[in-house]
């Protein structure tokens, strides 16, 4: 079995830097989008009731078909209200993102605990920097492909809680109703939380290099050109 020797040197290489940068910017990404907590509010007047604030609040993972706004007092508005849910399921979308962050956190962990503790091994077995190499590959599209999703679902949740909410509302359309959009919570988090993934999906890209430079492929393909121009030599060319 091999021994675990502790050696910080490929931490200074780019192989290892970009480790480090994958590991912190994972946790950034399920702290600003799963973390996320919110609430929308409308000002409502209606029969016995006078700018009565009644709040919807919504959270990750984002199923705001079961977020609603009750009704305000007294007596539900004379008859005139009924309880409002909001509009969309985003919850397919956020939990993909928000998984695929943990899930790199945990991999990036193990393979920092390789990088420190069994250099030796990584460097001397070929089949750990393909697997590396594989892992790395996937990691970057599964980036890709969360990132645009989880960006196009935070844009239809804006929508779904903004100012627009009031026209998809029957009770306030009921004479002698009036709503008012009152405020909804800042979603500069979760705002965020698409920066963080784009930068996720860079750093896995341009590290696919860094992994690919210490697999034999990359080394059998830098000693074709020598062998031939050895060979070249060899017959006088």
């Amino acid at each position: 079995m091999a021994s675990f020797r502790v050696d910080f040197g490929l931490l200074l290489e780019p192989l290892g830097f970009i480790k480090v940068l994958e590991w912190i910017f994972s946790i950034f990404v399920f702290a600003t989008c799963g973390g996320f907590q919110g609430e929308t509010t409308l000002v409502v007047s209606c029969k016995g009731v006078v700018n009565k604030t009644v709040t919807a609040a919504f959270a990750y993972p984002f199923r705001l078909n079961t977020v609603l706004f009750r009704a305000p007092d007294p007596k539900r508005c004379g008859g005139t209200w009924t309880d409002v849910y909001l509009v969309g399921n985003f919850s397919s979308s956020a939990q993909f993102f928000v998984t695929l962050a943990v899930l790199v956190f945990l991999y990036c962990t193990a393979a920092l605990v390789v990088y420190i503790g069994y250099k030796h091994v990584y460097q001397q077995n070929s089949k750990f920097p393909l697997t590396d190499l594989a892992i790395t590959a996937i990691i970057a599209f599964l980036w890709l492909v969360g990132s645009f999703v989880w960006a196009k679902a935070l844009a239809e949740i804006k929508m779904s809680t903004g100012a627009g909410i009031i026209r998809g509302i029957k009770s306030c359309k009921a004479r002698g109703t009036i709503c008012r959009f009152a405020s909804v919570t800042s979603m500069g988090t979760l705002n965020a939380s698409v920066v963080f993934g784009m930068l996720n999906m860079v750093l896995w890209g341009g590290n696919i290099w860094f992994v690919y430079k210490d697999t034999n492929l990359h080394n059998q393909l830098s000693r074709i050109p020598q062998s031939s121009g050895v060979y070249s030599a060899q017959r006088g060319i």
